[in-house]
């Protein structure tokens, strides 16, 4: 196999230390497995700067979208109604969620490139009294965007709504005071920010709204609140769990709290970030979000110009050993540059030095 380094949104390169945690098999049952699992609850919440009087940390088998759905059905019961705020694909992901399950829920919709207004929001609310919950995506990774947490978070406590925020590519990457924002329940995944591999999500879940939500499930392998019950017992998972994962994970967190933890890591991010847009804006590649709302995470670019091959310029970014990610727009033709996992500065400025080569031979 060519080796490369992936310039997605997750998975994403991680280290050899980390890859090398899955060349042992572990036993599900074993207590020392089961020490890894409750060591890594543990340190999400230290992550999330939360306490476990206050909070717990579920981890659920599956990719991201799973632990989104566990918490969807079942933090939210059928006498409920969820307003759920999107403006990308994934966010879009979550009503169709909604209408898989059953649920009562009401659609608010930004334009991809453009944040939710708060007054549209306050409007909705004050309009629609049955709605208990809100959900938002936190970096729509479908562009980029980096929506704003903070005022999403002061409606919720102003309106007295239970929150759900998918933070699926930025929680470990971008600092998240939960208990700070009193956002009830955070989702993230393994193979995002924390540098894992893919294979489970997880879910940041504040006590007292998950003790309320016993029987609300109608999925049983997605039963947020028998999964934390049976997890929070010993460590046992309900079912078989990713165990080669699981242990990658762990490593993965180490090695985040050895680089100075999240604010370390964001800053890297960050730095990645900023170089890339720079570079690619002086050779006429615009980037399709405004600074002010771009993440550290992932950026989408317009394409050049209409003879501009995505194909071509793939295969030509991945023979020099990046891969890039195709867009997810409709309206325009866009492909996207991750800047997460094991990339660093060197990396980024090797990435652009390719693409103005490949540019350069373009208008030859």
């Amino acid at each position: 196999m060519n080796n490369y380094k992936l310039l997605t949104p997750g998975p994403l390169t991680t280290t050899n230390t980390v890859k090398e945690q899955m060349l042992f098999d572990r036993c599900t049952w074993d207590q020392d497995y089961k020490n890894i699992t409750q060591q890594i609850r543990s340190r999400l919440l230290d992550l999330a700067r939360a306490t476990n009087d206050e909070y717990t940390a579920v981890l659920m088998q599956g990719s991201g979208t799973f632990a989104v759905e566990s918490v969807l059905t079942t933090a939210i019961s059928a006498d409920d109604k969820l307003l759920i705020i999107t403006n990308g694909a994934y966010g879009e992901r979550i009503v169709q969620m909604a209408q898989y399950i059953g649920l009562h829920y009401r659609v608010y919709s930004a334009l991809y490139n453009e944040f939710p207004q708060e007054a549209e929001l306050r409007g909705i609310l004050k309009e629609d009294p049955a709605i208990t919950h809100i959900a938002m995506v936190h970096c729509e990774t479908t562009t980029g965007i980096l929506n704003p947490l903070e005022m999403i978070s002061q409606l919720a406590k102003a309106y007295d709504k239970t929150l759900i925020i998918d933070a699926m590519s930025s929680f470990g990457g971008i600092e998240i005071d939960v208990p700070g924002l009193e956002i009830d329940y955070l989702i993230s995944s393994a193979n995002k920010c924390i540098q894992g591999v893919p294979g489970f999500g997880f879910v940041i879940a504040k006590l007292d709204k998950l003790l309320t939500c016993k029987g609300n499930a109608r999925s049983l392998s997605l039963d947020l609140y028998d999964q934390w019950m049976a997890m929070d017992a010993d460590g046992k998972w309900r079912y078989t769990s990713p165990t080669h994962v699981v242990a990658a994970f762990s490593k993965a967190i180490e090695e985040l709290i050895e680089e100075g933890g999240i604010p370390a890591r964001a800053a890297r991010y960050q730095n990645n970030n900023r170089i890339l847009r720079e570079r690619l804006a002086r050779i006429g590649i615009e980037a399709y979000i405004t600074d002010d709302k771009q993440s550290p995470i992932i950026t989408t670019f317009l394409f050049p110009n209409e003879t501009f091959s995505f194909e071509d310029f793939y295969e030509y970014v991945k023979e020099k050993g990046y891969v890039l990610y195709p867009g997810k727009l409709t309206e325009h033709d866009t492909f996207r540059i991750g800047n997460i996992g094991e990339i660093y500065e060197e990396d980024i400025q090797n990435l652009c030095n390719i693409i103005e080569a490949y540019m350069g031979g373009m208008t030859q």
